[in-house]
This record gives C-alpha cells, structure tokens and sequence, in this order.
C-alpha cells in the first residue's frame, strides 16, 4: 500500500476565492489575479484581515492592489481570512495603505511561509465581533423609536427629537462603523456593493427625517451580519475542524532508546514514533511493529476500522483502536494527508463552479442596474406616479436596502463549501467546484481493472486435489511448504491461502518463468505452471480440460507434482473488491453506463467485468489505447469519467471529463492528473459523488429561485408603496438566512447516500 498522500493543488493559486460569504456582498467584477512562481525572491508576508469574509472583499482588496507596483505574488486564504503578499518593501507599504483605503485593516502575522502557513494550527482565531455594542445599537435605536413617537413634530418638542436624532446616529454608528467604512471606500473607487448600498439608503434615511427607520436597519442589518457569519463559518470549519484532530504531540524513539513526547513539528522524517490505544496517529507513517484496528474515517470515510499490521500505512488524524502501534514517519506534520486534504479543499473553494459564475455575471449587472432604478425613482416619482418628492426617496431607499444581493451573491459559496466538506469527510477529495457540480451529468464511468474494479493483489480462489492416495491436509502442507520459499507474487498468494503448516524444504531451486521445486522428507515436489508441466511431460487430456476451465475465467493456474504426476491444481486470482458490484449497480440505477478498459489479457478482463456486473469490456489495452477507448466513449455517449490507479491511467484520467483516482493504493501520477481522489479505494464513493453532485446543483438551484423570488416580490412592493425600510431589511436578513441553511444541509449525513 502506498504511504506518498495525495497530491494537491499548489498552495500559491491566486483564483478569486470562492468561500462563502458572511456579509452582504455585491457581484464579484473579474479581477487581475497576481501570479506566483517558485523563482520569486523574498519571503511571503502574511496578513490577517478579519473583515475579509467573501469573495467579492477578496476582490475589492485585488483591485486596490492592482495600481500598487513591486507586488511579486498575491495568495489569499479566504477561509482563514489571510492574505500573502510577496513585495518589496517600499511596495509592500503601498499596498498595505491601499488595502486600508479600501476599508479594510490588515493584521501582520509572525508565522513564517510553510509553518503554519501550511497547516493551519496556529492560526489565530477570528476577530470576534462585539454582541455588547450591537445589543447597545439597537436598545439606543428602540429608544430613538420611542421618542420620535413620543416627540411628533406637531408637538415641537424639538430638545427631545434632538436626544432622538443624537441615539439614532450613536446607534448608526455602534452598529455600522465597517459598513460606512467600506461602503465609502467602495464609492470612492467608483464601485458598488452591499456596503455602498447600506450606507447610501442610510444616510438617506436620515437625511429625509426617518432616522429612528434608519438606526433600526443598520443596527438589524448588523445582527443579520453577525447571524450570517456564524451560520457560514460552519461551512468554513466543517474543513479546518480535521485539523483539530491529529494530536499536538507524539511520542518518538530518542537515541538512548527511551521514548519522549515531541511537539509534532518537531519530529523529523524517518524518526519512530508509538500510538497507545485510544490515541489519535500523530503523524503519517508506516507500522514497524504492533498489530491493531485503525478507525481511519477523518481520512478516508471508512465507517468501519482497518486491521494495521508491519508494513500497513498510517495517516494521521486517524485513531488506534486496540492495540499499540509502533511507526517510522514519513511526512512532516505540515505534509500530512490531513493538511493536504485541508489544501487541496481550500484550493478547490478558490475555483469557481459554473453556477457560481453565472450569479456573479447577473450580480455584476444586478446591482448597479438597482441602483440606477432607485434613482429613477427618487427623481421621477414626484412627475410620473404624482407622489411628494419625500415619499420618492423613501421608496428609493426602501428598493436599496431589499435590493442588496447579498443572498443571493452568498446562495452559491456557501453551498459549495458545504459539498465539499461533505465529500472530504466520506474520503472524497474534489479538486475543484466545477467537477463537484458537474459530475451529475456524467453519462459513462470508464474502469480500470487492477486496484481499482480488483484489488490488485492476487488471491487463491480455489483449489483441489488432482490424485488420489494422499490426505488433501497432507497435500495442503506440501504446497505450502514450496509456496512459502518463493517471493513470488502467485506463490505467495497460495502461502497466505492456506493454513497448514509448512515442513522445511531442502535443495530448494527456483525456475524463472515455471516455478519452484525442492525434497521434502525423502520425497521430490515441483510447484509450477502450466509450461512447467508440459516441460515434465506431466499434462494429459484430463488435467488441460481441468486448466482451461480456470484459465477462461482468467485464474492463474500453479500445479503442485511429484515424480508421478500432478497432486493438485491451485487456482489465483485478482478478486473484485467487496463493493464493485454494488458500486456498478448503483451507477447503473443512476443512468451511468460502466465500462471496463483493462491492459490485461480480454478474457481476463471479461471474467472479471462479470463478476462485477459490468457489460462492457475492452482489454489488451496499453495507456494510449485507453485515451483512445475515452474518446470513442464521449463521443457516443457523452461526459465520461474515468476511475484508475496506475501510471498506465494518467492519460485517460487526465482526458476524461472528471477522473477519479484510487487515492490509498494510487500512484502519486494517477492522483495529480485526477480532478477527484477516493480515499479508500471504495468504487462506492463514485456514484455517492454523482448523487452529491445532484443534490449540491438542486440546492444551488432553490437557493437562486428563494433569493431571487423574495427580492423580486419585496422590490414591486417597494415600488407599490407597501415595504417599509424594516420590512426590506427583514426581507434580505430572511432570505439570506434561509439560503445559508438550505446550503448547509449537505453538511448533515444521509443515510445510503452522500
């Protein structure tokens, strides 16, 4: 089994983030995204900005530093609220006063590029926000309420509608301190968001005397905010929270022998560390000594443990179940599958998925378009609808604030985030956004037989005693005896098939190509293969039939014989993993048509194909034949997938429409040219991916049609006459609330599906 972790994405993608957002936000306008590479000179200078919270403050932040020149390289962490500039000093100070002209207040962080950087365990936590001033802001804006009713103008209490007028704007303030600052930014620039919106039809509000409306809709927007970032943060930890679970500490060998808790930092690559039962595996490596059951679902989703013995890989994260367990490292903590999992999420957030693109086209014209309307109305309400200049600007505002898209800017991140994590955690590791929504119109799943439809170790299967005279016990321990001094694949299997004790051979000799032969007590024994016996000239009539029996299904066959003829036939196998038949059902019952593309020989190929319920078969195929076969597939049905472990399936997953890569057994190749990873090799996770896949495009889907449908029904009674300011941000505050938990659901288990 291999212990190399699955490739990822490079830390360094400068794509536009994807995360969801927790406040408010306007379309995202396509940006210039800075690029990295590796030849950069200058260490990366990392940030924290804790008012970052969606992808459109991502790319206000991008434009601000566009104009700024000396920027080598941008990353942003959008999940983590970071940033990582690469610049020279004099332009690294330009672009940090450009990003505070921009609203926003960078905080330097110490932790050097690849220490924490890469794993994400001393990352600060979140700027909190402050429940206390918010609650403050709105008793000072009930208060402001109840003497703006108390105070009628009629009554000219002017002292008292002044205190009012006074807790109103303290209110505003308390409550909307970083949505001004923003927003003013924003109209500087000469663009449009939710916080331009709010601060306009704010300070309107004011301005035309319905300030107590005016306190009341920033401090209610501010706690819808608040309501917003917790409920999006879900999304966000449902990821970081694994890397919580590989422990800070590990017990490691010293030199004189004795072992002493290490910081995992700290232990080196190579070093050998214990795992007591009940603790957690601190980091990846490979068992040296100690036999016991791992739970390993962190990792690779697996609802039941794996038995770990010498030679088994561990991932960190992972939990030893009943026994201790001794290991030798073989990644750095910040290496481990867990980081690299967290990584290769975080890369996939910063790709958009193609829903998510076309809302930030519509929000791109949406909200500028609403804006210009509200003026229309303001200025055109008094000539066209006969009404007073004052009510125009009251609805104008009321269209501002029931007009701001921040649901449905929000509908799609948080939904995507939300698969994803629900992927990472049944062992699917997605690389982007567009193959998780995209893997729902897949038509053909082409599979690869060895490792991935089989478990690509050979197996005994059956065998029978050919002659009569010899207790089938006896013969069970001949066989054996051979089969266990051979390193060969096919010997091996027949060694670990049976459980009798095997005698000690003398004059052992090894024959490449044939077998293996040697005296066992006063006797000679030959264990081989077909061309072996014909060699012999021990094969007859009887024996070929018995043969070509076992060799049309695709069995290697091995003979065990004496100087009087063969003894006993042993038939080995690659058998099919315990799901892949459930697994081609599945796809079967999803419209999804399995294909098998094998390089082994076809009726191999065919006897396997049927055991797994697969109907279409093509063998004898080398790599290029497969990307060929691929082609054919698309071209005749449409989007294909491909499921593959080998080298030999790079091309074919690379080409394929989505590849899965059979991450535990893959090879590093198979993994880096794949769009998707299975982490525990279970053929299951293909169609659980599919139904994610359907599940993740109905709730994009719903959430598009609440947000939209909500705004559209409260913008005509905005322009009726019939929505209040309260009423408008009650409408933005519900329909954002609504979407983030209806994306936040994927996040919630099902039982049968993803």
């Amino acid at each position: 089994m291999s212990t190399s972790p699955p490739p990822v994405p490079t830390a360094a993608s400068d794509d536009a983030g994807s995360s969801c957002c927790s406040k408010g936000c306007s379309a995202a306008q396509p940006a210039a995204a800075a690029t990295s590479t590796p030849a950069q000179e200058g260490a990366l200078q990392r940030f924290r900005i804790p008012t970052m919270d969606c992808a459109v403050e991502e790319n206000e932040i991008r434009r601000a530093l566009e104009p700024v020149p000396g920027i080598r390289a941008i990353r942003f962490q959008l999940t983590e609220r970071t940033l990582g500039l690469r610049a020279e000093p004099a332009a690294l100070a330009a672009a940090l006063t450009a990003i505070r002209n921009a609203g926003f207040q960078p905080e330097r962080l110490d932790t050097p590029e690849g220490d924490a950087a890469s794993t994400g365990a001393s990352m600060p936590p979140a700027a909190p926000r402050v429940p206390l001033r918010l609650v403050a802001a709105l008793l000072l804006a009930l208060l402001a309420e109840g003497l703006h009713l108390a105070a009628p103008e009629a009554d000219g209490l002017a002292a008292i509608r002044l205190a009012g007028m006074a807790l109103a704007a303290i209110a505003v303030w308390l409550s909307g301190v970083e949505t001004y600052t923003k927003g003013w930014a924003a109209l500087r620039r000469g663009r449009l968001n939710i916080s331009a919106l709010m601060s306009v039809a704010v300070t309107g509000a004011f301005a035309i005397g319905e300030w107590p409306e005016a306190a009341m809709v920033m401090a209610l927007y501010a706690v819808a905010e608040l309501i917003e970032a917790r409920a999006a943060d879900r999304a966000r930890n449902a990821i970081q929270g694994l890397l919580a679970l590989a422990p800070g500490e590990a017990m490691m060998n010293q030199a004189d022998g004795s072992w002493r808790a290490m910081p995992t930092g700290e232990v080196p690559i190579g070093a050998f560390v214990r795992i007591r039962p009940g603790e957690r595996v601190p980091l990846d490596g490979v068992v040296t000594a100690g036999r016991s059951a791992v739970d390993q679902s962190p990792v690779t989703g697996e609802s039941l443990p794996v038995d770990k013995a010498s030679g088994d890989s561990l991932f960190a994260g992972t939990i030893n179940q009943n026994g201790e367990l001794e290991c030798r490292v073989t990644a750095a903590a910040a290496d481990s599958t867990l980081s690299r999992i967290i990584h290769a999420v975080e890369e996939a957030q910063a790709t958009r998925a193609p829903t998510q693109r076309v809302v930030d086209r519509f929000s791109a014209v949406y909200t500028p378009a609403v804006f210009v309307m509200a003026l229309l109305v303001a200025a055109l309400g008094p000539w066209v609808a006969g009404i007073g200049s004052g009510q125009a600007v009251y609805k104008a505002l009321v269209l501002l604030v029931v007009a701001c898209p921040c649901a449905l800017v929000i509908s799609t991140p948080v939904t995507i985030v939300s698969a994803l994590a629900a992927a990472a955690r049944r062992g699917i590791l997605v690389k982007g956004g567009s193959f998780l929504e995209s893997a729902r119109t897949l038509r053909v799943m082409a599979l690869d037989k060895t490792g991935t439809v089989t478990a690509g170790t050979p197996t005994l299967v059956e065998w029978q005693v050919l002659r009569g005279g010899r207790e089938r016990d006896d013969v069970a321990r001949l066989a054996a005896s051979l089969a266990g001094r051979s390193d060969h694949p096919v010997s091996q299997a027949i060694a670990r098939g049976l459980t009798a004790a095997p005698s000690p051979v003398e004059s052992f000799t090894a024959h490449a190509g044939r077998g293996v032969e040697g005296s066992i007590g006063a006797e000679r024994f030959v264990l081989g293969n077909h061309r072996f016996m014909e060699e012999r000239r021990q094969c007859g009539p009887d024996l070929e039939a018995a043969l070509a029996v076992h060799e049309a299904q695709g069995r290697t066959v091995t003979l065990l014989a004496d100087a009087q003829g063969p003894l006993a036939l042993f038939a080995v196998a690659d058998t099919i993993k315990p799901g892949s038949r459930a697994a081609v059902a599945e796809l079967r019952a999803l419209g999804v048509t399995a294909v098998m593309l094998s390089g082994d020989n076809t009726a191999t190929a065919r006897s396997v194909a049927r055991e797994a319920g697969i109907e279409q078969v093509r063998g004898e195929l080398l790599p290029q034949d497969k990307l060929d076969a691929l082609r054919d597939l698309r071209a005749r049905f449409g989007p294909t997938g491909m499921a593959g472990d080998g080298i030999n399936d790079a091309p074919a997953l690379a080409q394929a429409d989505i590849g899965f890569a059979m991450g535990a057994a893959g090879t590093d190749t198979a993994m880096e040219a794949a769009a998707v990873v299975i982490m525990n090799d279970d053929l299951r996770r293909l169609p659980e991916m599919i139904r994610l896949s359907h599940r993740t495009h109905a709730l994009l889907w719903q959430n598009i049609a609440v947000a939209v449908g909500i705004k559209a029904v409260f913008m005509v009674l905005a322009l009726a006459g019939a929505a209040t300011m309260w009423m408008a941000v009650f409408a933005d505050m519900g329909a954002t609330l609504i979407v983030v938990a209806n994306g936040l659901r994927l996040l919630k288990p099902r039982t049968g599906s993803s």
